[in-house]
């Protein structure tokens, strides 16, 4: 690249001590010369401020902090930080208090943004924990239209998205939402704002591991994995999204299957029991897509669950182990989920 166009990198964070250092340091580590760099400190009351202060006093020319007014939501922390990006940025890249860059992550992402003008999110492959996660382009294409980058999640069941650590996006996109993500859809605001945009641009992708995104501590997704969230994550997708990049015809046949993998999986949750916190989860999502759970909706799947139990033993057996146990054994089917 002859030149380097500037990138802001952002980090929203409250009280993430133990992380954040590790997570600035990976940002200071990159091998791409021209970022600046702002901490939003959302109130913080552990050490984490200091943490980020004494950055910011060490690297006055990269590292800025800026503290919010009062304590907001997650969302509302993520909209404020990313009003904070340079006017003078081109591309911006947010990096979660709890996760971190690889060091060519920002250069290799630019790379492939600056080879197409159509181009606002560049994506990767991440390390999960310790397990490397997101589907990704096939190889070796590196550039495809949103619209089909969209259709190949609803008709391939293919997620390349993954979180807002995960992505790059041209600054010009994130200065054109106010705010840019929708609360409504948390927590998967991130996701939707990915379908939104793609309908006016074009998606790119690193066949590289480049972020790295913690699944040891206690956030908000870690608090909802057992409440099947994948599930309801992609009904939400097709709900909201699908009509967007689908023919009528492929839209029903997309809608019907969403719908009958999460509302089967909310009638086997039922009849086996659910943690504290489920269905509440569930009833505020399915109002952010304005439907309303109700005895009335679920009674015809669980009907037809029981009916499963009692037609089919070994799903009989199955669920009385996993209720001894405590464990969950889904079929083989859908034991791999996509988003």
């Amino acid at each position: 690249m002859a030149n380097f166009p500037l990138v802001s990198v952002i980090t929203p964070f409250y009280n993430t001590q133990e992380y954040l250092a590790q997570c600035i340091e990976s940002i200071l580590a990159q091998d791409y010369p021209n970022w600046n760099y702002v901490l939003v400190d959302n109130q913080s009351t552990d050490g984490s401020s200091d943490i980020a202060a004494s950055f910011a006093r060490k690297y006055p020319e990269k590292v800025r902090v800026v503290r919010t007014a009062s304590f907001l939501t997650q969302v509302q922390n993520y909209n404020f930080a990313l009003t904070q990006i340079s006017a003078g940025s081109k591309y911006c890249k947010m990096c979660q208090a709890d996760d971190w860059l690889f060091p060519d992550c920002l250069s290799k992402m630019v790379n492939v943004a600056e080879v197409n003008a159509a181009t606002g999110i560049v994506g990767a492959y991440e390390l999960a924990g310790n397990d490397v996660d997101l589907d990704g382009l096939p190889y070796p294409s590196t550039s495809i239209s949103g619209r089909d980058v969209c259709r190949f999640y609803f008709l391939k069941k293919r997620y390349v998205f993954g979180t807002p650590t995960s992505v790059l996006m041209r600054s010009d996109l994130v200065r054109s939402r106010v705010p840019f993500y929708e609360e409504k859809y948390a927590p998967f605001e991130d996701a939707h704002v990915c379908f939104d945009l793609l309908r006016e641009c074009g998606f790119g992708f690193v066949h590289q591991v480049l972020t790295y995104s913690r699944r040891d501590n206690d956030s908000i997704l870690s608090k909802i994995r057992p409440f099947g969230f994948l599930f309801f994550s992609r009904f939400a997708l097709v709900v909201a999204h699908g009509k967007d990049f689908l023919s009528e015809t492929e839209y029903q046949a997309c809608f019907e299957d969403a719908e009958r993998q999460y509302f089967s999986f909310l009638a086997r949750s039922a009849v086996r029991g659910t943690k504290k916190g489920f269905w509440d989860f569930h009833r505020r999502g399915l109002a952010s897509l304005g439907y309303q759970l109700n005895s009335r909706t679920m009674a015809k799947w669980v009907g037809a669950e029981l009916l499963n139990y009692v037609g089919n033993p070994k799903r009989t057996v199955e669920a009385a182990m996993e209720k001894w146990t405590g464990k969950q054994t889904l079929p083989l089917s859908e034991t791999k989920t996509e988003l």
